[in-house]
């Protein structure tokens, strides 16, 4: 098949790649834009989406699964409208969310998944089955992009609001902090007990250091350093030589 990577298919040489190709079917994963009616009306237009809809509409559902809390997600194959993750759906899929997940974990799963859902939604339709289904709007939630500034771990948290941060945004782009001045990612962590100032190293051991939060303490247990590759807790104890009383995220 041929490959075209235009800047867009609203128009100009992605549009007219897509009116050449003569498909009956038109499959769109994790895409940047809502596509106008003109491209919709090329082919049976197929949306896979991570997230059991209408939950969670929007450019970020697997973060902002995890950073909610939720213990369950899924996938849903829909035909795409011009709104936002609106359109009718066909079939979903449930998929727990671990307590060691992390958004690369579980967008796996969720891509995996919802290869195998493609291809059913797909032969449905080949036999002339597929089942629309509207969806309800009034119980949709939203799942925007997670701004910069969001990434960014505030101490004044809870420790398992902060272990859920470092989870969604793992591996990349990294819960962020600072430590000395530069910028600490955080890429795993683990809610422990303890108390004491926010942001304050509580302990220092040789698996890495406990930080406190506002409820209990945040075990760090594979940090970036500013300019250096991911490392163990252990490691940055003995290449930085933290001590009890420091204090993360201040500048």
């Amino acid at each position: 098949m041929p490959l075209v990577e235009p800047g867009t298919v609203r128009t100009g040489e992605g549009f007219e790649a897509l009116r050449a190709a003569g498909a009956e079917a038109l499959v769109v994963v994790a895409y940047g834009e809502i596509l106008p009616r003109h491209v919709l009306d090329l082919a049976y237009p197929l949306n896979v989406h991570f997230s059991l809809l209408p939950s969670l509409r929007g450019a970020d559902p697997v973060r902002r699964a995890i950073l909610s809390g939720a213990t369950t997600t899924g996938v849903t194959i829909m035909r795409m409208d011009e709104g936002m993750d609106t359109g009718p759906l066909l079939i979903s899929a449930e998929e727990p969310i671990r307590e060691d997940d992390d958004a690369g974990t579980l967008g796996d799963r969720l891509a995996r998944r919802g290869a195998d859902l493609l291809l059913e939604a797909l032969d449905l339709l080949g036999r002339g089955q597929a089942n629309e289904r509207p969806q309800d709007g009034a119980t949709a939630t939203l799942a925007p992009k997670i701004p910069r500034e969001e990434e960014w771990l505030d101490w004044r948290e809870e420790a398992p609001a902060l272990v859920r941060r470092v989870r969604a945004l793992a591996p990349d782009p990294g819960a962020r902090t600072r430590y000395r001045g530069k910028v600490l990612k955080v890429l795993r962590a683990a809610a422990v007990d303890g108390s004491g100032e926010p942001g304050a190293i509580m302990e220092v051991s040789n698996d890495g250091i406990r930080v406190a939060a506002a409820r209990g303490a945040v075990a760090l247990l594979e940090v970036v350093p500013e300019g250096r590759r991911r490392i163990s807790g252990g490691d940055f104890v003995r290449g930085y030589r933290p001590a009890p009383g420091e204090v993360l995220g201040a500048d």
